[in-house]
């Protein structure tokens, strides 16, 4: 099994977070990881995306031209990669932010589309934790929920190792945003 996942949106949406704590969680879970990150030189606001791919052999290459596996938080992200989506891939999305009126796009989803999409309110249940910044971790929950790759046990475990000491009191919060994704 070797799927490809890329991560897409603004600087400061936590894009390359969320990227690093889905490959330590499948590290935990014994696969095999790939992490790359990109992003501008202007960082918060700029464009920020990552790939990630994951495998049970030896993993020839982190560069992902067509992922198995789209995950983007606002409408750039949505026209830039969703033509790259492979056939029979997924798309989660935040519903909040990429919405017919806002983005003009969302008709590329329809039920003719060869891949299976998941609105997920990110940054909507993100507001109602408390803080916009859970966004990340409410899609992660999402992402964990619906593909069943890892359980949120090693998530938990992996948030732990990833963040730093000074940002430590902030993983009961993420936490919390981590279940009510996985339970969306």
């Amino acid at each position: 099994m070797e799927k490809s996942i890329t991560i897409a949106g603004s600087g400061g949406q936590g894009i390359l977070l969320l990227g690093r704590l889905i490959a330590h969680t499948l590290m935990i879970e014994g696969k095999n990881v790939t992490y790359f990150p990109s992003y501008g030189a202007e960082i918060r606001g700029g464009t920020a995306n990552c790939t990630v791919v994951v495998s049970d052999d030896l993993i020839g290459s982190p560069a992902v031209m067509n992922p198995d596996i789209l995950i983007v938080f606002n409408c750039q992200s949505l026209e830039r990669f969703l033509s790259r989506l492979k056939g029979g891939g997924i798309l989660f999305y935040d519903s909040s932010l990429i919405t017919d009126d806002g983005c003009g796009r969302l008709s590329m989803l329809d039920e003719s589309s060869d891949f299976h999409s998941f609105g997920v309110e990110a940054s909507g249940k993100a507001a109602g934790l408390g803080s916009i910044k859970y966004a990340n971790m409410v899609m992660f929950g999402a992402f964990l929920g619906k593909t069943v790759i890892s359980d949120l046990s090693r998530a938990e475990k992996a948030l732990r190792a990833l963040l730093s000491e000074r940002h430590l009191a902030h993983i009961p919060g993420n936490i919390k945003a981590i279940k009510v994704g996985y339970e969306l």
